[in-house]
């Protein structure tokens, strides 16, 4: 029995270490498209505001959009390459959690996300687990170098009980 908790113990680790880092990638893949696309902005997607219209015609100010731009491709890339390389997990994904609700309320005519959604859509699911990697220590959700210790220990196991 105390073999098997072992076992999901580290099975949950590994499962959350590549969470965290597909999550990391599609992020950092949404940020650097926005960055190498010179005719990107974040004004359509903000004009289309339902909820909360008037906080966001804020945000279409021409001063304040270059800001919201570049907060947008850098915090959408910075927050890849956090989780990716599990730097700083703590702080940006809690940033990254506020910036998700700020996506998602743009979309959101009450109740209604979409056609097709009902209150909830991906932006709710990523707060969620944005929030969950906040609330755990590096080491619940594993390291690289975790990762390869256990793969090193895996395999000298294999190896050596199991000789060709």
């Amino acid at each position: 029995m105390l073999r098997l908790k072992a076992i999901m113990q580290k099975s949950s680790k590994f499962l959350l270490f590549f969470l965290r880092v597909f999550l990391g990638w599609l992020y950092l893949y949404a940020g650097v498209t926005k960055i190498l696309n010179p005719s990107w902005t974040s004004e359509e997607y903000i004009k289309s505001a339902k909820t909360f219209a008037s906080l966001y015609n804020v945000f279409l100010n021409p001063t304040l959009l270059p800001i919201v731009n570049f907060v947008n491709e850098w915090g959408l890339t910075l927050l890849g390459i956090s989780l990716i390389t599990g730097i700083c997990v703590r702080l940006s994904s809690i940033l990254g959690a506020f910036l998700m609700l700020l996506y998602y309320f743009v979309i959101l005519d009450f109740p209604y996300v979409n056609k097709n959604f009902f209150l909830v859509d991906q932006h709710v699911i990523f707060i969620l687990v944005l929030l969950l990697f906040a609330s755990m220590q590096p080491k619940q959700f594993g390291t690289l170098k975790s990762l390869f210790s256990s793969l090193k220990t895996f395999l000298v196991k294999v190896l050596f009980k199991n000789p060709l």
